[in-house]
């Protein structure tokens, strides 16, 4: 299969087994199941970088300094990038004080699904890109790649569903703006695709500014949510489906390479 076929599949992959999941929570109205998915979203997500993805990436590397440098770089770059978002968000809420409380409480309801949209379309075509860089280094990494990448983007999309309710949106139009947003995931992953076969020398630094992504997605945004329960079952359900989560990369790369 080209590594153009299996980025378009993983892609559409990403994207439907994310809107089912996203439907089974509107539907069957649970989200206490989101933050066992985060955990286990965690554990893959971290198992990808540390196990597959670096160590291609280093492997492919003229200079590893330079990849570890670049994973810095992402990190920090990932971190203003999101401070940028949580300031304009801020901003915007400060700027309604003149208002009623009614028409600011709607405009500010309003503006966090529209930002919801935004923000989750960028992020899938990011996703794409990881993924098509994957598949174009080697078949292998790029089916474990996909696998957290699926892993990751099935908790965030039930959790962007259940903000776009919140906001006042039907259901069928929350999860029509969610399928719209999980297509950037394959149009992402087509388009880098097709750019990457040509720009091989790039792909390293592409796979160390997906660690640094993926990284500081579960570090950074989703275990501090964890950290909110603090009971002893919640918190072993948090470690087990972590560890569950790392073993599933490793058990697909073993699948895989036999």
């Amino acid at each position: 299969m080209s590594p153009l076929i299996a980025t378009m599949v993983a892609g559409a992959a990403a994207g439907l087994l994310s809107m089912i999941c996203a439907a089974l929570v509107v539907f069957t109205a649970r989200p206490s199941w989101v933050p066992l998915l985060v955990s286990y979203a965690i554990g893959a997500l971290l198992g990808a970088v540390f196990l597959e993805i670096l160590p291609h990436a280093f492997v492919l590397a003229k200079s590893p300094e330079t990849v570890s440098a670049t994973v810095l770089a992402g990190i920090l770059g990932f971190f203003m990038l999101e401070k940028l978002v949580l300031w304009r968000h801020v901003h915007a809420h400060d700027l309604e004080g003149d208002g009623s409380a009614a028409h600011s409480h709607e405009g500010h309801q309003g503006r966090t699904g529209a930002m919801v949209v935004v923000g989750d379309s960028v992020h899938n075509f990011v996703d794409g890109i990881i993924i098509a860089a994957a598949f174009v280094t080697d078949p292998h990494l790029g089916v474990v790649t996909a696998m957290a990448i699926i892993a990751h983007e099935i908790p965030q999309e039930a959790g962007d569903v259940l903000v776009l309710l919140h906001s006042g949106l039907s259901r069928g139009r929350a999860l029509g703006f969610n399928l719209f947003s999980s297509l950037a995931t394959l149009v992402g992953g087509v388009i880098a695709c097709l750019a990457l076969q040509s720009l091989q020398q790039v792909v390293p630094y592409l796979l160390a500014l997906a660690s640094s992504s993926m990284i500081y997605v579960a570090v950074a945004d989703l275990i501090p949510g964890l950290h909110r329960r603090v009971d002893f079952k919640a918190s072993a359900w948090q470690v087990t489906l972590i560890a569950l989560g790392v073993a599933s990369i490793h058990w697909a790369h073993v699948l895989i390479m036999e």
